[in-house]
């Protein structure tokens, strides 16, 4: 079984997991990779999403190899027989732990950011990795679950090999694998996309989670659903986010042919949901037209599916009455400005990350929404480039810089910075529309 990502494979895996949907359960991601996995195991069982932190112990002379894990609460997991394989003396076993305990303070603090684990005793706990390949970590992992009381534990994953049921007997109640194929020597080869990820993912992961309250269906009026969004011909894969009470919902052009699974606009949507702002996210080409790189540069195009995207919102319940705001992040961004500059588009602001405002050429000079434009203090391309933009608008504008940001935004904190930004203009220009 190969599998397209581990959004994907999440899917899968919660389908399969169905039986313990209306139960007392928690599911619990192992960072980085199981996280992602572990997101859409939680929204197929309706169940709140939390970490299982553990670190794999690797041998120094191949770190790749697992020589054993630990986990939270001073778990440990040794493998005697890789340590006398690998001739690991005791103090270098030494040195490495320390290494890691500190890293897993540092993951505990940077994705929980000062918040106690969720409680899981008496519960049901589903620990979720993207797959087992020694089995170290889960290990350490379904040890760390029952240390906290868990009343029954599953472990479930989307791949593993043929033997690990007979390598993790009796380390959890229930071991579920989708798939257990022969010739198995590392996760990674079953899975199409296996992109490493950060620590930004994480968090993003976590913050796009319904809270515990939005999981047991606690407010009605809310909406956090996958969509399809028509756009003229097409329909184009989306994720429609709006609280109760929202006063706006802000759709993202994702830049640069990234779609709606893009971690850091996640990221920043659900800085804006917690605002109390409305997000969709959305893929503004189809996997086929994504292959063709020009249409990525295709501003025209793109504006026009940022267009039909906003119409079709319109007509949607959720959004009846509400003020709408564009988030453009590169690419995106030009488009977001050349939609926003439509006669009668009615959109009422504009933020721009990293963006290409350039782009969008003499439509600048029409655009009347107010436009906020981030650029990060070390992107000097670009940042000229939104100079220059900026003197071409007449509308309400202004230039944020970010000291020390780099295009993506991936120096620590930066992407918070966005947020923060983004949030408070939307929040001062966003008021309910008048149709």
């Amino acid at each position: 079984m190969l599998f397209p990502n581990r959004d994907e494979a999440g899917r899968r895996l919660g389908a399969r997991l169905a039986h313990l949907a209306g139960q007392d359960v928690v599911v619990l991601g192992l960072p980085r990779g199981g996280v992602p996995v572990a997101a859409a195991v939680a929204a197929a069982l309706g169940a709140p999403l939390d970490l299982c932190l553990v670190r794999k112990l690797g041998v120094p002379s191949q770190p790749e190899l697992a020589m054993g894990a630990i986990g939270e609460d001073g778990v440990r997991v040794v493998d005697d027989m890789v340590v006398r394989e690998a001739g690991v003396p005791s103090d270098a076993l030494s040195h490495v732990e320390e290494r890691e305990r500190q890293e897993l303070v540092r993951r505990a603090e940077r994705y929980r950011s000062g918040r106690p684990p969720l409680a899981v005793e008496g519960r049901t706990v589903v620990v979720v990795d993207d797959g087992v390949a020694t089995g170290s970590t889960a290990r350490a992992a379904c040890r760390t679950v029952r240390a906290r009381g868990a009343a029954r534990t599953v472990l479930a994953v989307p791949v593993a090999p043929p033997d690990w049921t007979a390598r993790l007997a009796g380390e959890a109640d229930e071991l579920i694998s989708l798939d257990t194929p022969p010739g198995f020597f590392a996760v990674g080869q079953f899975y199409e996309d296996f992109a490493q990820l950060e620590d930004e993912d994480v968090v993003a992961c976590l913050r796009r989670q319904p809270s515990v309250t939005e999981a047991s269906g606690g407010d009605p009026e809310s909406v956090d659903q996958e969509v399809e969004v028509v756009a003229g011909a097409v329909r184009l894969g989306g994720h429609l986010t709006v609280p109760a009470d929202a006063s706006g919902v802000v759709l993202f052009a994702h830049g640069s042919g990234s779609g709606r699974h893009s971690p850091r606009n996640q990221f920043v949507a659900t800085g804006l949901n917690r605002a109390g702002l409305g997000t969709l996210l959305f893929d503004l080409l189809t996997e086929e037209e994504a292959r063709d790189r020009a249409n990525v540069f295709d501003t025209e195009l793109l504006a026009a599916r940022l267009a039909d995207a906003t119409g079709w919102l319109r007509g949607r319940s959720a959004a009846e009455g509400l003020a709408i705001g564009y988030f453009g992040a590169s690419t995106g961004a030009a488009a977001a400005l050349w939609a926003a500059a439509v006669p009668d588009a009615r959109i009422a602001a504009v933020v721009s990350r990293g963006g290409r405002p350039d782009m969008a050429g003499p439509r600048l000079a029409v655009v009347t929404s107010p436009t906020l434009l981030i650029v990060g203090g070390a992107d000097h391309t670009v940042l000229d480039l939104n100079r220059g933009a900026q003197s071409q608008l007449t509308c309400e504008n202004r230039l944020s810089v970010v000291p020390g940001a780099t295009h993506l935004f991936e120096e620590p904190g930066t992407l918070e910075q966005v947020t923060d930004l983004a949030r408070d203009w939307f929040t001062d220009h966003m008021a309910p529309a008048h149709v």
